[in-house]
């Protein structure tokens, strides 16, 4: 009877391994409503690798507003909770920045997202959008149907005069100075803009890079945290502050030019294609009384919200480490 248990206790384990093997990562993943229950690790590189023991930052604080609640994005390293506490308080005190509305971060436990994203998957990227936070707490229908502002439109490839103001230089030149941050991707208008109108020390440029599809938010990526195993760090932008050559491409015909031959359908990325540690944290057990952000906006000690001001509840914050621009 014992040999018969251990074999169908085999033959289950054995179909529930082949399964994962072939499902996508982005299913498995995808559908974790709660983070692991380990130490905070980022592990593997940022469009391939997975979370452990992230953190939720709150859906509000004294100069925040997580939206698209709906997502559970609301998921973090505690470094990069850490540093949008710091970004969101110092933008309002010195920059004339009201706060921050907070667009995705990363699943519960990171990984391949089931849409969107390539990216944001171990916990270190967020899309801080450029939209002022209103002076007001958002409903939940607002946080999901409130339409972003544009910076760009199509085109010209340049900002509108009549939604840019200094404050958002300031904004991106604080994210991009924090050695945390590693790069900042944004539509090639803003990155042009900036360098037009930058006139004190510019090597914080360099961190900014132009991108598509950026035109109404900022994608901040942190570096890897000091010490730790098994997070791959994205190789150093090249030096300068790249408002010559690299952003005069994007306004050729190149960047926008359709491909002769449609490129392949790409293959889904399944387990076996993510660091072995991922499969420890998809088995791990939930972190317990861990809310998803829906959850968290309902429960009732938000409901009447929190003054301006107040103190904002933080994760453990980590060791800040240097990191060269």
């Amino acid at each position: 009877m014992l040999r018969f248990a251990l074999i169908l206790a085999a033959a289950l384990w054995t179909s529930g391994a082949t399964a994962q093997s072939t499902t996508p990562a982005k299913t498995l993943f995808g559908g974790q409503p709660a983070p692991a229950d380990l130490s905070a690790r980022a592990i593997g590189f940022y469009s391939r690798g997975c979370l452990a023991g992230a953190v939720a930052i709150p859906v509000d604080g004294s100069h925040w507003q997580a939206m698209r609640l709906s997502r559970n994005r609301n998921w973090g390293h505690p470094e990069l909770i850490a540093f949008l506490g710091d970004l969101a308080r110092h933008a309002a005190a010195k920059d004339g920045w009201p706060g921050l509305l907070i667009g995705d971060l990363s699943q519960p436990r990171g990984g391949p997202m089931l849409t969107g994203h390539a990216s944001h998957q171990i916990g270190l990227d967020a899309d801080i959008w450029l939209t002022p936070m209103p002076n007001r707490r958002l409903s939940a229908r607002e946080r999901e149907d409130m339409p972003p502002v544009p910076l760009t439109e199509p085109g010209p490839h340049e900002v509108n005069p009549a939604v840019w103001t200094s404050a958002h230089l300031r904004l991106i030149r604080r994210a991009a100075s924090d050695p945390r941050v590693d790069r900042i991707f944004v539509a090639p208008g803003i990155k042009k803009k900036l360098c037009e109108t930058e006139t004190g020390a510019r090597g914080w440029l360099r961190k900014v890079r132009p991108y598509y599809g950026h035109n109404y938010h900022m994608h901040v990526r942190l570096g890897c945290v000091a010490g730790a195993s098994g997070c791959r760090d994205q190789a150093a932008p090249p030096p300068g502050d790249g408002c010559g050559k690299e952003l005069a491409w994007w306004y050729t015909d190149e960047p926008y030019r359709p491909a002769k031959t449609p490129p392949a359908k790409p293959r889904e990325i399944t387990l076996a294609d993510l660091p072995d540690a991922c499969r420890s944290v998809l088995q791990a057990a939930a972190r317990p009384g861990a809310l998803t952000a829906q959850e968290a906006l309902a429960a009732p000690a938000l409901q009447s919200g929190r003054p301006r001001g107040a103190a904002d509840p933080a994760p453990p914050r980590p060791q800040a480490r240097p990191r060269s621009g």
